[in-house]
């Protein structure tokens, strides 16, 4: 009787350590389909430049997750000028392109946004674990946030679940790329003085304090 209450005691109070609990002010928002909650305080993204970077495949669900962040950018006050969007075939082109526009250095976080759903083979394992990791190790290596927003789920009606107006992790990949860039900030530098991206995003960097302003160019062959 006391090993199976012992045990019970230790159970809940792991499950409680690991509850999120909404900070005074902040705004909580509810993730039904996946049976859990985040929540993020007022964020001001106003001097935050933030990639998009998005598949083709399942195109209409991932449209309407990328409307979702791009919804949450809005309420942070990220400028439309400063939202960059660009596209790849499928989730595995993501890491690749993710870490192109985190080494460019004109962006200040980077949001993927893909949609997986099983199949009979295990093709869908195979994809999903490597790009999971590939994005991870990009921002680890990058030191620019990356956000993973790409949605692995059994089947179809999963993914509708998640993407739906009332319940969209698209909302919460906005809100959590403003919130990671802002701690990027306080961590490791300011996020001014860079142009805003142009064409594939790789633009090059503009110091704002020089009188003509000088071109410095990018890393590699950006």
């Amino acid at each position: 009787m006391i090993q199976r209450f012992l045990l019970l005691a230790l159970v809940t109070s792991t499950v409680m350590g690991f509850s999120p609990i909404a900070s005074n002010g902040a705004i909580r928002t509810s993730l039904k389909a996946a049976e859990s909650e985040v929540s993020f305080s007022e964020l001001d993204g106003s001097e935050v430049r933030i990639g998009i970077i998005r598949t083709r495949w399942n195109d209409e669900h991932v449209t309407k997750l990328v409307d979702g962040a791009r919804k949450a950018l809005k309420e942070c006050n990220v400028t439309e000028d400063n939202i960059f969007e660009t596209e790849v075939p499928g989730s595995f082109e993501l890491p690749l392109a993710a870490k192109f526009l985190a080494l460019s250095g004109t962006v200040d976080a980077v949001i993927t946004a893909g949609v997986l759903i099983k199949g009979d083979t295990m093709h869908f394992e195979y994809i999903s674990d490597a790009v999971s990791k590939g994005i991870m190790n990009v921002g680890i290596q990058t030191n620019i946030p990356v956000v993973f927003g790409v949605l692995t789920c059994l089947t179809e009606e999963q993914v509708k679940q998640r993407s739906s107006d009332d319940n969209n992790h698209g909302y919460d990949w906005g809100k959590t790329a403003v919130e990671m860039a802002l701690l990027r900030s306080e961590a490791i530098g300011s996020m001014g003085g860079v142009k805003k991206p142009s064409g594939m995003g790789f633009g090059v960097k503009i110091d704002l304090d020089d009188e003509p302003a000088k071109r410095e160019k990018g890393p590699g062959f950006f």
